[in-house]
């Protein structure tokens, strides 16, 4: 009876000791999680300065036809005088070399349109009509605060370039909108989009970004929204070949099937490619090559037809990022300014394309 009193006590001890070490090692690993999220908090989103309320609330003004009339001049003379004061805008140039990066445009994805190459080639393409771009501010890489805080090793860093497109109304927008547009002298703008550039690569405020500030032949990539689907299956929303129409199979044709595995890996792996939402997601196009450029509308013809986005939806296009595109050839830097003395011709084709005001068979007269 006495021993097997004194082996109860050394095993109330033991689980006593074990006990105690356990809590002292939750302790620890407890403090160790609470200085480890007091040295790297959760970082804050933060809303950029120029994201204010647009839209107005437009009521009953009681405006006769006169006073309608005299506004739209207003906006008129207005407009005209930010067309001449960029016009007059002139900066100093700065060498070109492929490190630096220039700003990109806001643009509106028109349809597609078939091209010929020379060697009887048919390619499809996407036409992308550059809006009225203007350079509304410029923040320099010490004013600009991103939304999320970056690391502090961050080396070359880039400036903001606020870019504002598709002129509107005043009288639409709100009080706070208007007021992001007052030292750029350009009317408040539909559109805004901010672009990363390089300190070298900034823009003066009322700058008119135009077609020309991209070269044939050269690539850029585009960014844009893609389709909003909604929810949708596997066979629509990642291509699966679905179950067989017949031997067997009961209202399970278009179903995923298995999800997982049996053992150890019993669970639904992460990535695992099921049916959700479809759509409504940003992406990117890289490395498409410009093949012709009209310099009347402002239309660039650029490879593919697989942009994301709808016809007449907004994209952002910029130089391509990919290191085996990089242009050859002085890029205009930071941006195409016109000049008086030289008129550009309306369409621009790429050496490979053909153009139909080219003859394509010839006969030798015998």
């Amino acid at each position: 009876m006495a021993l097997t009193l004194n082996v109860a006590s050394r095993s109330c001890s033991v689980l006593k000791l074990i006990e105690e070490k356990l809590r002292l090692l939750s302790v620890s690993t407890t403090f160790q999680r609470e200085s480890h999220y007091q040295k790297r908090p959760k970082p804050r989103l933060r809303n950029p300065s120029w994201l204010t309320p647009k839209a107005r609330t437009i009521g009953e003004e009681n405006l006769t036809q006169e006073n309608r009339d005299f506004l739209a001049e207003i906006v008129d003379d207005k407009l005209k005088q930010c067309t001449e004061k960029s016009k007059q805008i002139v900066t100093s140039p700065v060498p070109w070399t492929p490190k630096l990066q220039r700003t990109g445009v806001i643009a509106k994805k028109i349809g597609i349109y078939p091209l010929w190459l020379k060697n009887g080639t048919r390619i499809q393409t996407t036409l992308l009509q550059v809006l009225d771009n203007h350079v509304i501010r410029y923040y320099t890489p010490e004013e600009y605060e991103p939304v999320q805080q970056l690391r502090p090793r961050v080396y070359n860093k880039k400036g903001c370039l606020l870019v504002g497109a598709e002129l509107g109304d005043p009288s639409t927008f709100t009080r706070e909108y208007c007021g992001l547009f007052k030292e750029s002298g350009v009317l408040p703008t539909k559109l805004l989009g901010r672009f990363f550039v390089s300190p070298d690569a900034s823009l003066p405020q009322g700058t008119t970004i135009n077609a020309q500030h991209f070269q044939v032949g050269n690539y850029v990539d585009v960014r844009g929204k893609t389709i909003d689907r909604g929810f949708q299956g596997v066979m629509k929303r990642h291509g699966f070949k679905g179950m067989p129409a017949s031997h067997g199979v009961t209202k399970s044709h278009r179903r995923v099937g298995n999800i997982g595995a049996g053992g150890e890996k019993a669970r639904v792996w992460p990535g695992k490619k099921m049916p959700g939402h479809m759509g409504n997601r940003f992406k990117m196009a890289k490395a498409l090559k410009i093949w012709r450029i009209n310099t009347k509308y402002n239309v660039l013809w650029v490879s593919g037809q697989a942009i994301p986005g709808e016809t007449n939806s907004i994209v952002y296009v910029y130089d391509t990022q990919l290191p085996t595109k990089t242009p050859q050839k002085p890029l205009p830097f930071p941006t195409f300014f016109e000049n008086e003395n030289e008129t550009a011709p309306e369409d621009i084709f790429d050496e490979e394309v053909h153009s139909f005001a080219d003859s394509t068979i010839l006969f030798d007269e015998k």
